[in-house]
């Protein structure tokens, strides 16, 4: 069975590139009607806020992504204290005393040199006497897993084969001098005890999976199958790091984006497939393949959104909407015909209050100064309400004979007029909704 997992860590809310990670894992096991588990990775009591966990569950309901099991890494530390006996009897596990600023000191040595900014393993050549006296000194250490200095390969299901040399990288800081474990040794536990089978994350994460391939191994675990998405970029290629501020999964469903709408973009996004607009997780799962992304960067933009909320939108029946547009008080004898005349001419329904807005209180007109005298004109023969199908055709004739225009310079300035709009439904259509114009008045 594919087993599969999101472990997002509650100290901010979700944004589109969590989204990606978490979607991605949610559809390869759909896909397989293997299982997908939300793990919560707590850890950090001081940062940790029960609000995002919150906030995070909301976010995954409103996409659809259904967790099949919720776990709490706080909850799990009688396992990671296990995990790390279990190390340190293997002597792969050991104390360092070095401060921030040491270490600091220590890499750009290193780099002055030309080599590496590589831990240089200081602390496995101490004596008792000195570890202790360290401790005296400084308190408890930090702890760092020892790797083996040999490369460390494997089939990634995006990136292919990869290699990499543990030489090169630091020995990862597994558990800090307060005690807290980090990611690292709580994500290989939970991953081992979960029977994880795939892991798929941003290409940030490959030195990480190359070091806790070693880990995973030193625990008698199995390891997953890893696959390494693209990292997304802005439209002009910028970081995208410095956008996420607009970019949380809150505020872009505040701007009326649709799930399907971003599910469909996420699960096509830096793969050969064309983005298509799917109704269902479903249909995405189905079609989803990860063989067909690729490694180079990403390009995201939110104005794609937009478009594709605007097609789904299309596909909505007025039972979908009706809620609404009883929040914005379209009565339920005008529903059905605002919902077919609106719904084409809006990109998410968010739109739809300012075109009720339009109906009900009347627009503010757009006049141009050549145009005044024809409005004013034009207004003084407008039948009274209420208006029917037939109100415009005729209204426009009669309008046409007394001014002489036609084409876009008769029509353009009598929709201004009324709906103050340069673009929008069929006017035939329209007018018997008005119930106040202000060009009028």
């Amino acid at each position: 069975m594919v087993i599969t997992r999101f472990a997002p860590s509650p100290t901010g809310f979700l944004h589109i590139g969590n989204v990606r990670a978490a979607l991605m894992n949610f559809l390869l096991a759909k896909k397989s009607k293997g299982q997908f588990i939300l793990r919560i990775d707590d850890t950090d009591p001081e940062r940790s806020k029960q609000e995002y966990v919150d906030a995070i569950k909301k976010d995954l309901e409103w996409l659809g992504l259904e967790w099949d099991r919720v776990e709490h890494q706080s909850a799990r530390l009688d396992l990671y204290d296990s995990a790390s006996d279990k190390l340190r009897s293997k002597g792969v596990l050991y104390e360092c005393f070095e401060s921030p600023s040491e270490l600091d000191l220590k890499r750009k040595k290193q780099l002055n040199m030309g080599k590496p900014p590589v831990y240089d393993r200081a602390a496995l050549s101490l004596s008792n006497e000195e570890k202790l006296n360290l401790k005296n000194e400084r308190g408890n250490g930090h702890w760092r897993f020892k790797l083996e200095q040999n490369r460390i390969e494997w089939t990634d299901g995006i990136l292919k084969d990869l290699s990499i040399d543990a030489a090169s990288v630091s020995d990862p800081v597994l558990i800090r001098a307060d005690g807290q474990y980090l990611y690292t040794l709580a994500s290989v536990v939970d991953d081992i005890d979960m029977g994880i089978t795939h892991v798929v994350r941003g290409s940030d994460h490959v030195t990480n999976t190359a070091t806790q391939i070693q880990m995973i191994k030193g625990l008698g675990g199995e390891v997953p199958n890893f696959a390494h998405h693209s990292l997304l970029t802005g439209p002009g290629g910028e970081a995208l790091s410095k956008r996420l501020g607009t970019l949380a999964l809150k505020d872009l469903r505040d701007a009326g984006i649709e799930p399907p709408a971003l599910c469909s973009l996420m699960a096509r996004l830096g793969s050969s497939q064309p983005v298509e607009l799917r109704l269902s997780l479903d249909e995405i799962a189905e079609e989803f393949d990860l063989s067909t992304f690729g490694s180079a960067p990403t390009k995201f933009d939110e104005k794609d959104l937009y478009p594709l909320t605007h097609r789904y939108l299309q596909t909505l029946q007025l039972k979908d909407v009706q809620s609404n547009l009883d929040s914005i008080g379209v009565p339920k004898t005008l529903a059905q015909s605002f919902w077919d005349l609106t719904k084409e001419n809006i990109d998410t329904l968010n739109d739809l209050s300012d075109w009720w807005e339009v109906f009900s209180i009347g627009a503010e007109p757009v006049i141009k100064e050549e145009d005044k005298e024809f409005i004013e004109r034009a207004m003084s023969i407008l039948p009274a309400m209420p208006f029917d199908e037939h109100t415009w055709s005729n209204w426009t004739e009669e309008v046409k004979q007394h001014s002489g225009r036609k084409g876009k310079s008769l029509f353009m300035p009598l929709r201004l007029a009324l709906t103050g709009k340069e673009r929008g439904p069929d006017m035939a259509r329209v007018l018997p909704l008005l119930q106040n114009i202000k060009a009028k008045q």
